[in-house]
C-alpha cells in the first residue's frame, strides 16, 4: 500500500513545476514556475502600437520579463492576442482569460462597466495615443458621393462599430448637426472591415470609424472625408487596461509592461519613420497611412500619461454610453489608477503636450522627413520631387491629412488646407471679403511655385 501511495505523490511533485498560469500566483510566493501573461491588442488600431504591435515587434516586454525571471526563478511568457476592436478584449478580460488590454476611450468605459458587473474589475493604467480635439475619428463617404456635409446624412445609412470611439464621434456630431442619432439616420453596427466593404459596394452612404480606417480608405482612393472628428474639439484617446486581480497579484509584471511601453514610446517618438515602417510590415497597412497618424506631426500624440484633460473627457463620454444603453454608469475616478505608471516611470522623461502640427514631406528613399511652417512651403518643396507622401494640417482643426486628398483654399498669397470640403467651404463663407476661394490640388501646387 505504501508503494502505491508513493508513486502518485512523486508524479505530482514532478509535474508541479510545469504548471502554466494566466498571470496567477503572488510574486515572490511559492507558485507556478511558468507564468503566461496574456495581452490583448488591436494591431490595426495603430495609435495603440506602443502597447501592442510596435511593442510586440521590439520585444521590450519580453526583455523586462526575462530580467525579472532571472531574479525570481520564474519563466515568463507572453501570449499576444490580436483583435479588430476592443469588445472581444473586454470579453476575455472579464472571463479572467486576459490580463492586459488596449482599446479606445468608449470601449474602456464599457470595459470598466462589464468588469464591475462580472466581478472581474479592471483599471485604466496608461494612455497610448491621444488627440486633444478628437481628430482620431473621421466620417468618410464614397469618392463620388454627392454628400457635402454631415447635415446631408439625415435619413442615410451609416456604418459604425457601436460602442466604439468612432460611434461616439458620430453620435455627438449628428447631435450638433441637429440630427437625432437614434432616428435621424439608419445606423448599421458593423466591424470596420465590413463597413469599409459596404461603403465601397454602395450599401451604406457613409462610414464613421477610428484610426486607421479613414486614412487608409482615403489614401487608397476608396473614400473621402466628410467630417473631421476634431471639429468636436473633445479629446479622444486609447489606453491600457488591466485586470485588478492581476495588478494586485503581479504588480511588478504590470510595471514591467508599462516600462516596456515607455521604451516603445521613446522609440516611436525618436524614430517615427522606422516605427511606421515596422508597424506597416506587421499589419499590412501602407506605411504612409501609419505615418499620417503616428508620425512626428501625426494625428496621434503618444504619451502614456493619464492627463487630466483626457480623464475629464472620459467622464463626458459616460452619458453618451448611458443614452445608448451600453452602460448604466461608470465611476471614472475609481477606474483610473495612476500609481503603476508612476512607479514604472520613475527617472524617465516627461513628454510635452501636443504641439501644433506642421506640414511634412516624406521623399522616397529617405529615413527622415522634412517639416515646413506652411502648406505653401511644402507644396513648393514637393514640386518635381520624388514624393512618397506629403501631409498638411487642417487650417482650423490642425488634423493632419494627405496633401493630395485635402480640400484647398487660396487666400491672397496664402494656401490653406482642410480635411473636408465642408471645412474649406465654411472658411470661404466666413472670409468673403478676403478673396478666399476653393482650388483643387493641382492649382494649389501651381500657385505655391
Amino acid at each position: 500500500m505504501r508503494t502505491k501511495a508513493v508513486a502518485p505523490l512523486a508524479l505530482v511533485l514532478l509535474l508541479a513545476p510545469l504548471v502554466t498560469a494566466c498571470g496567477g500566483g503572488a510574486e515572490g510566493a511559492s507558485g507556478p514556475k511558468t507564468v503566461t501573461v496574456t495581452v490583448g491588442y488591436q494591431s490595426k488600431t495603430i495609435n495603440t502600437v506602443t502597447a501592442g504591435t510596435l511593442l510586440r515587434s521590439l520585444g521590450y516586454f519580453e526583455q523586462e520579463l526575462a530580467a525579472r525571471g532571472s531574479k525570481d526563478g520564474v519563466t515568463y511568457k507572453v501570449d499576444w492576442q490580436d483583435y479588430a476592436t476592443g469588445a472581444p478584449i473586454t470579453a476575455q478580460m472579464t472571463a479572467g482569460k486576459m490580463d492586459i488590454g488596449s482599446m479606445g476611450d468608449f470601449p474602456l468605459l464599457i470595459n470598466a462597466a462589464r468588469g464591475k458587473e462580472l466581478k472581474q474589475p479592471t483599471r485604466l493604467v496608461a494612455v497610448t495615443g491621444y488627440n486633444l480635439r478628437g481628430g482620431l475619428n473621421t466620417v468618410v463617404t464614397a469618392p463620388g458621393s454627392k454628400l457635402e456635409s454631415l447635415a446631408d446624412l439625415r435619413g442615410k445609412k451609416v456604418s459604425t462599430s457601436v460602442g466604439s470611439a468612432a460611434d461616439g464621434t458620430l453620435v455627438r456630431a449628428l447631435q450638433r448637426a441637429g440630427i437625432d442619432p437614434a432616428s435621424g439616420v439608419e445606423k448599421l453596427n458593423q466591424q470596420p472591415s465590413v463597413g469599409a466593404s459596404a461603403l465601397q459596394a454602395g450599401s451604406v452612404d457613409a462610414l464613421s470609424q477610428f484610426v486607421a480606417w479613414p486614412g487608409q480608405l482615403a489614401y487608397e482612393g476608396r473614400a473621402k472625408a466628410l467630417y473631421d472628428g476634431a471639429e468636436l474639439n473633445l479629446p479622444t484617446f486609447h489606453g491600457v487596461t488591466v485586470r485588478e486581480e492581476f495588478a494586485r497579484e503581479r504588480p511588478g509584471v504590470l510595471e514591467d509592461f508599462l516600462r516596456a511601453q515607455l521604451k516603445a514610446t521613446d522609440h516611436l517618438r525618436t524614430e517615427p519613420v522606422a516605427a511606421a515602417e515596422s508597424v506597416a510590415k506587421e499589419t499590412g497597412l501602407p506605411a504612409e497611412v501609419v505615418y499620417l497618424y503616428n508620425g512626428a506631426n501625426g494625428i496621434a500624440t503618444f504619451d502614456p500619461a493619464l492627463r487630466p484633460e483626457l480623464i475629464d473627457a472620459l467622464k463626458q463620454d459616460v452619458p453618451v454610453l448611458k443614452d445608448a444603453k451600453l452602460v448604466s454608469g461608470v465611476d471614472v475616478d475609481a477606474f483610473v489608477d495612476p500609481e503603476p505608471l508612476k512607479r514604472a516611470s520613475e527617472g524617465t522623461q516627461q513628454y510635452p503636450a501636443a504641439a501644433a502640427a506642421r506640414s511634412e514631406l516624406w521623399l522616397k528613399g529617405q529615413t527622415r522627413t522634412q517639416s515646413f511652417d506652411s502648406p505653401r512651403e511644402l507644396l513648393k518643396a514637393a514640386r518635381g520631387g520624388d514624393v512618397r507622401a506629403a501631409y498638411v494640417p487642417d487650417a482650423v482643426t490642425g488634423t493632419l491629412w494627405f496633401a493630395d486628398k485635402a480640400a484647398w483654399v487660396a487666400e491672397g498669397p496664402e494656401l490653406r488646407a482642410f480635411v473636408t470640403p465642408a471645412g474649406a467651404k465654411a472658411y470661404v463663407d466666413a472670409h468673403k471679403g478676403s478673396g478666399a476661394r476653393i482650388v483643387d490640388f493641382a492649382e494649389a501646387g501651381a500657385l505655391a511655385s
